[in-house]
């Protein structure tokens, strides 16, 4: 496992430590101000109480924002771990140790909070003038608009360099969720420090599985021939005593999984693995402690396995040393309706540790590579107290390192952005380019020529002349590309060019293109990602659907996103158990895109009491797209109706 030192030095993070700001002070983060949304921190661990500088707590309404502890509720540890990868300045020394934490207590107990309680919190840094602002949280809705993305976009407005995790949805496209959509924010994806991974191979195939341990699991130490089994959904009475040795292959869904790990952990198993009950592969945390490892996989490769099983194979273990491979849970991009390239950079996000309440623990996600991404604005924030966030993301963006896959092809820029970030280079880098990428928006399938232009601001930092060479990418049918010629800026100075793109799109195939452009700025090759979009994606057509009491005695209200409006939306109920249709919650026609909400009287619902399987669907042209959820019917006290 990486440790945090280690991977502070595969960023470029020991380097720094040799670096001094222009009052010949060492880079360490000292005098900046960092913001973290989270759980609230232990500012009382032994590696943060120098860096604490205090806080709000926007769910109990007071200045305490401590983690949540057992006593008041389901304990939080997440805002701790991505502190102390930050500024942790003990035992573990964080990106930027000297940096000046503030944190914002706006998840609770289990780590829930309101899109409500983040904006507050905004609001409260935005008064707090903190200098950086990390927010390692999430939804799972891909839309420009969300009121937090647009909270974010207006605290980078305020001056505040905004980084926030992409989310752990990938790997495929369209997954990335608000805040991490804000257009001006830094938007971070997740990558891997150089590490061990574990494959399975069953005997008598060539197939290699992947494993993702769980965060909090026993590390997988497997390397003989183990026998595999079949257990369900994991609940208790699916577990059998022949199972002792063996280990065990369960399907994600209906509990925890802490649970389906206890269940196993009792019947003797040596190991459980979780496969997802979706596309994709996903990250997921234990509660407590569990005696045996636990690991994921994704849906596809769990349906292999279980196929495989019952003709007698055995499973095997192999490891591999890897490093700047993407993780699968990374959400992807890009945004929709902007069609902006999201995420903006990745950073190590994978096997992390770093500080918790009363100790140490390693994590994964996009909430642990946004914290790196956090540390390192804080540092340039030091080394260039006058560059505003916009300047300080084009460093980060221009100097990153394109990740290529296990073949040598460098991954999609909706998957990476321009690439890991690279601390040394960022804060070497003068001749700064900004938009990091390049968005040429959306044109018709089997349309005519339609140009489009994109403004590019070349800021020369340094204090000599600095000279812009741009390279035609290769040649592909349909485009005819118009670039600047060799531009010369001088020192301190800024000049703008366009980019323009005539789309010939007859012909082309419907969906996302896109691309590198190199540019050489200041005597080095930066890669500029671009993209543009034939016609209408395939974007999910409905997201985000969350349902509860209003804000008054008696009422309900629900909220969804539309990401390019419907021309037909229902909220369906069934029975849970039969699937009989019950009744329509709303329906509705030509809506238009954004967040569509709804309260209503109790009284008014002609349902009865009690729990519904609700499917949520909205119809654009051809393509209709549904989310299925349960819902429960009851009063304000608990009691259904």
């Amino acid at each position: 496992m990486p440790t945090l030192k280690k991977v502070s030095r595969f960023i470029g993070g020991n380097e720094v430590r040799g670096k001094f700001d222009s009052h010949h002070k060492r880079l360490t983060g000292k005098g900046v101000k960092v913001g973290i949304i989270d759980t609230g921190i232990d500012y009382t661990h032994p590696d943060l109480f120098r860096s604490y500088h205090g806080g709000s707590d926007l769910i109990d309404g007071d200045s305490d924002p401590m983690e949540t502890k057992a006593t008041d509720g389901t304990e939080t540890l997440h805002g701790t771990h991505v502190a102390g990868i930050i500024a942790a300045n003990g035992k573990l020394q964080g990106v930027a140790p000297e940096a000046e934490i503030i944190a914002y207590r706006a998840l609770g107990p289990g780590g829930y909070g309101t899109s409500e309680q983040v904006i507050a919190a905004i609001e409260k840094a935005i008064e707090d003038k903190v200098d950086v602002l990390n927010l390692s949280l999430g939804n799972t809705v891909n839309g420009p608009d969300w009121p937090t993305s647009l909270a974010l976009d207006r605290a980078v407005e305020h001056g505040i360099v905004a980084v926030t995790s992409s989310g752990n949805s990938g790997p495929g496209v369209w997954t990335i969720g608000s805040p991490g959509t804000s257009s001006k924010s830094i938007s971070v994806g997740a990558s891997t420090p150089p590490q061990k991974i574990p494959y399975l191979k069953l005997s008598g195939t060539g197939k290699m599985v992947p494993i993702t341990a769980l965060a909090g699991s026993k590390e997988w130490d497997l390397n003989q021939g183990e026998e595999i089994v079949f257990a369900g959904i994991g609940e208790e009475h699916q577990y059998k005593s022949d199972m002792k040795g063996k280990i065990v292959l369960v399907e994600r869904g209906k509990i925890t999984f802490t649970e389906k790990a206890l269940f196993a952990e009792k019947v003797g198993a040596k190991a459980i693995i979780i496969y997802n009950n979706m596309k994709g592969n996903f990250a997921g945390n234990l509660e407590i402690e569990v005696g045996i490892p636990v690991v994921s996989i994704s849906k596809e490769n769990g349906f292999w396995l279980k196929k495989q099983l019952g003709n007698g194979a055995l499973v095997r273990t192999f490891y591999q040393n890897e490093s700047d491979q993407l993780a699968d849970f990374s959400s992807r991009g890009p945004v929709t309706y902007t069609w902006e390239i999201k995420p903006d950079v990745v950073a190590p996000g994978v096997a992390i540790d770093s500080t918790v309440p009363k100790g140490y623990l390693s994590l994964q996600g996009t909430s642990m590579s946004a914290p790196h991404v956090a540390g390192a604005s804080a540092l340039l924030k030091q080394a260039h107290p006058d560059w505003n966030p916009e300047q300080i993301k084009a460093a980060l963006m221009n100097s990153a390192e394109p990740l290529k896959d296990k073949e040598g092809v460098y991954y999609e820029p909706t998957a990476q952005g321009t690439g890991r970030i690279d601390l040394t280079r960022a804060l070497e880098t003068e001749a700064l380019l900004y938009p990091g990428s390049l968005s040429f928006g959306q044109v018709p399938l089997h349309g005519d020529r339609i140009r489009k232009k994109v403004k590019l601001t070349l800021d020369n930092q340094s204090d000599e002349k600095k000279a812009y060479t741009f390279k035609y990418p290769p040649y592909t049918k349909g485009l005819q590309w118009g670039i600047p010629q060799k531009v010369e800026v001088e020192p301190k100075q800024k000049k703008d060019v366009f980019v323009t793109l005539d789309i010939y799109s007859n012909g082309m195939e419907a969906g996302l293109h896109h691309g590198w452009m190199d540019v050489e700025a200041g005597g080095r090759i930066e890669k500029l990602p671009y993209l543009y979009v034939v016609d209408e994606p395939d974007y999910p057509r409905v997201m985000g659907f969350e349902f509860g009491f209003g804000d008054t005695a008696g009422t309900y209200k629900y909220e969804f996103y539309l990401p390019g409006g419907a021309d037909e939306m229902g909220i369906a109920l069934y029975d849970p158990d039969t699937l009989r249709f019950e009744g329509f919650l709303d329906w509705g026609r030509n809506l238009q895109r954004g967040v569509v909400r709804k309260t209503f009287k109790k009284d008014e619902l002609k349902l009865k009491e009690g729990l519904y399987k609700a499917v949520i669907f909205a119809r654009k042209g051809s393509r209709e797209d549904t989310m299925e959820t349960d819902l429960i019917l009851e009063d304000s006290e608990g009691k259904k109706r």
